[in-house]
């Protein structure tokens, strides 16, 4: 594939993720909580919590910017810690009762606002879809392995 048709699909791609982000930050924000605190109750919620790194690596958050989200949820008695028994170095956030209620407050509402934005798509293009993306995201994380390897 040549440079000439490759632009145009990072440029669909880029403008379709801006598209979503801005719509999804702008109902998140309306829910009271950020884009990055939605992230964390949402990737929390119905689980046994998360150590940080598990977190880091389900979320789009980046390890910096986690502690201070945490931080903030859990002045908020959303979140707690605590240490983690396999490891010692390791610690779980997890969401308290007053977090899991929200949770069943914001998610819910938050995909129904969505959908209709993906049904907009027949089933069939949807699924397609997500398989081209799992495709292409494969390719650049296989891209992205051999950066160490050229060196």
């Amino acid at each position: 594939m040549s440079k000439c048709t490759v632009i145009p699909v990072l440029r669909e791609l880029v403008r379709c993720y801006q598209a979503f982000e801005r719509a999804s930050a702008e109902h998140i924000r309306a829910l009271g909580l950020t884009p990055s605190q939605f992230d964390i109750v949402a990737t929390l919620g119905n689980t046994e919590g998360m150590t940080f790194k598990e977190l880091g690596e389900k979320t789009l958050i980046t390890k910096g910017t986690l502690t201070g989200v945490a931080d903030r949820l859990a002045d908020r008695a959303l979140v707690e810690r605590f240490d983690c028994p396999d490891d010692g170095r390791a610690t779980i956030l997890r969401l308290t009762r007053k977090g899991e209620r929200l949770f069943q407050e914001v998610f819910a509402p938050h995909m129904a606002f969505l959908l209709p934005a993906f049904e907009s798509l027949p089933e069939a293009e949807r699924a397609a879809l997500a398989r081209r993306l799992r495709v292409l995201g494969d390719a650049l994380e296989a891209r992205r392995a051999t950066l160490g390897k050229a060196a």
